[in-house]
């Protein structure tokens, strides 16, 4: 039976070959940069929102959060992403996000 090989062949998203697990590696190194700089930029508007919120229940906002999954449900559809890999990601940093600005609001 031949050796497994860490050697692949895929298109990134500028249409370069990519020939090796490390590089593949390095391309989602830098993607997950980028996604951390975008949560950070979201964390900051976040809490401006938070600010503006009266009391926990509007902190929870379950229907919004419903809102988002959905719009990003959908959108994920339309970009090859999986729905469902998207939605499990977004409640998560939802529910993160919320016990941030929960934290923040009860500081205030």
């Amino acid at each position: 039976m031949p050796e497994a090989s860490n050697t692949i062949v895929t298109m990134d998203r500028e249409s370069n070959v990519t020939t090796s697990l490390d590089q593949v590696r390095k391309s989602i190194d830098g993607i997950d940069q980028q996604i951390i700089a975008l949560i950070a930029e979201r964390q900051k508007w976040v809490l401006a929102a938070g600010k503006l919120k009266k009391d926990e229940n509007d902190v929870r906002a379950p229907g919004r959060v419903e809102q988002v999954i959905e719009k990003v449900r959908t959108r994920a559809e339309s970009a090859g992403a999986s729905p469902d890999v998207v939605e499990n990601t977004y409640r998560a940093l939802i529910s993160s996000f919320i016990d941030l600005e929960l934290a923040h609001h009860r500081a205030s």
